[in-house]
């Protein structure tokens, strides 16, 4: 027979006199009723006919019941959440009433209930201590549930997270409240970076090498910056649009990434990196691996945010200036300035070097117009790569354009010719590959690149995906954390700030702790207490 509960949920009853929490039964005898099942089943003279798989299957199905009312158990366990004391809210007015109040939990073994009482008085709201003791979410699920859909969405679309939660969890989350959990998830991105430790390999390295690049990602056209949306608003989509796969334009938010980490010199010549490109080993020496690599991007942030972040999280690193700081770029106008800005701001002599495959691209669309391609195109550009390496770049710039005259080619002929030799020239003093081989900087982008492809292209630079800066920007920060390899010291830091946002900020001082249950077999008693 089920047992009266302490206090009904509709009786109101004053502080003062209060019921004692005296455990009535064993939190966990439906578990065991339940484990009992299980082994029944898997000694039956039908299981002697089953397989392996099917074995599995069925302490799988059976197993999450069996692990929910392990769980209820011990949410029961935890007594009614009645505390010894008065219950103070952050104003300052004492709670004077109690009555017991009811929530569901979306917990990954699936729907559990918790029953506590509820401190209030007239004209407040209601606090329940035990809520903050379990630190429970406002919202139905539980925060490991929140975790493992965050980890999901990190990992790929938001309808994949939805399938995969309902077949690996007991609970089933649908896809508008996966989303706003994702946003949720992500709300301490930030302040997890700002007091977090450094790593122990962060100051191993030589070398302190920053890096920053911008992809675009369409959004939704109430997102869109101000110009870029009035131009949407503006455009008219045609069937040449259509089929010439223009549908995108004026329809993208550029994201801002950034990358720091740090890394040995890695002395080579201009030879040993020619032969690199070619796939021709220049001996048995391993490339260095950067250390403590940290990279992260934003839609939100401009880039000049972004870049800030960078150069802080570098002098993080060191504070001392002690390292050769290298910023590596691909050669936009508007970061080479933004970066020359930070420098100055954070009086450090930094070296930037431009991405010699950014260089490359451009020889390659002028060898393409100035010679009949194949092989032949190939020497080409290996001939000038090599001379530019050696710290050529000017006169490669001239050389072409020279080329480009005696073969009489006409002004529509050799655009790719004097965009490479502008390129080039507009960007000289940082193409001192010479030095930076001997020095042993990194002279290309890759560790950039990489992060842009895992952060913002293969997630967000789907087919057909257009995104709300709002959840986008969630996903971005959820990829950072679980490509730098910190999602679960984040999360930690996660469930901390939610407790003191969902219930430490709802107190005068800290939640009252709960009076935890007698351990005491028998008869309820209800005891009346009455103070002074």
């Amino acid at each position: 027979m089920e047992l009266p509960r302490f206090i009904s949920p509709e009786k109101e009853v004053p502080v003062g006199i209060q019921a004692q929490p005296v455990q009535t039964r064993k939190a966990f005898d439906d578990a065991q009723v339940e484990f009992d099942e299980i082994k029944a089943d898997l000694t039956s003279a039908e299981a002697q006919g089953w397989s392996h798989a099917d074995a599995e299957r069925h302490i799988w199905e059976r197993g999450l019941e069996l692990m929910r009312r392990l769980f209820q158990g011990f949410i029961d366990a935890q007594g009614s959440g009645l505390v010894a004391g008065p219950v103070v809210d952050v104003d300052g007015l004492e709670l004077t009433y109690h009555r017991e109040r009811s929530r569901g939990l979306g917990s990954i073994f699936g729907d559990v209930r918790v029953d506590r009482m509820g401190y209030y008085t007239s004209g407040s709201g209601t606090l329940c201590p035990l809520d903050a003791t379990l630190n429970l979410p406002p919202e139905l699920y539980s925060l490991e549930t929140q975790r493992r859909a965050a980890l999901e969405v990190a990992r790929g679309p938001f309808n994949a997270a939805v399938e995969a939660m309902a077949r690996t969890t007991g609970t089933r989350v649908p896809k508008r409240q996966i989303e706003e959990l994702t946003v949720r998830s992500a709300t301490d991105f930030e302040g997890f970076y700002e007091q977090r430790k450094l790593a122990e390999d962060a100051a191993k390295g030589e070398l302190l090498v920053l890096s920053a690049d911008g992809k675009g990602v369409v959004v939704l056209v109430d997102d869109l910056r101000a110009e870029t949306r009035a131009a949407a608003l503006e455009r008219v989509q045609t069937l040449e649009d259509t089929f010439q796969k223009k549908q995108r334009r004026n329809a993208k938010r550029m994201a801002t990434a950034a990358t720091v980490y740090t890394v040995d010199r890695f002395r080579r010549t201009p030879e040993d990196f020619v032969a690199e490109l070619r796939r021709q080993s220049p001996g048995s020496r391993s490339r260095p691996r950067p250390c403590g690599k940290t990279a992260w991007a934003s839609l939100v942030k401009e880039p000049e945010q972004v870049i800030t972040e960078a150069f802080e999280e570098a002098h993080r690193r060191d504070p001392r200036k002690e390292k050769p700081w290298v910023v590596v770029v691909d050669g936009n106008n508007v970061q080479l300035e933004l970066i020359k800005k930070c420098a100055r701001r954070f009086k450090v002599d930094v070296t930037i070097v431009l991405d010699i495959m950014h260089v490359l691209n451009y020889l390659w669309d002028a060898a393409r117009e100035l010679t009949a391609g194949g092989e032949h195109a190939e020497q080409w550009v290996a001939e000038r790569a090599l001379r530019i390496l050696n710290g050529e770049a000017g006169l490669v710039a001239g050389g072409i354009r020279r080329s480009a005259t005696k073969r009489g080619r006409a002004p529509e002929s050799r655009k790719k010719v004097d965009d490479c030799a502008r390129y080039l020239t507009n960007h000289l003093p940082f193409l001192r590959y010479d030095l930076y081989l001997r020095e042993g900087f990194p002279i290309a982008s890759g560790a950039i690149e990489g992060s842009c492809r895992y952060l913002i292209n293969d997630r967000l630079d789907v087919t057909g995906a257009i995104w709300s800066v709002r959840r986008a920007e969630a996903v971005l920060k959820l990829r950072a954390l679980l490509g730098n390899g910190d999602f679960e010291a984040y999360w930690s830091h996660h469930e901390r700030r939610e407790h003191a946002r969902n219930h430490g900020a709802r107190y005068s001082g800290d939640p009252p702790a709960t009076i935890p249950p007698k351990r005491r077999s028998g008869h309820l008693r209800l005891v009346h207490s009455v103070q002074p």
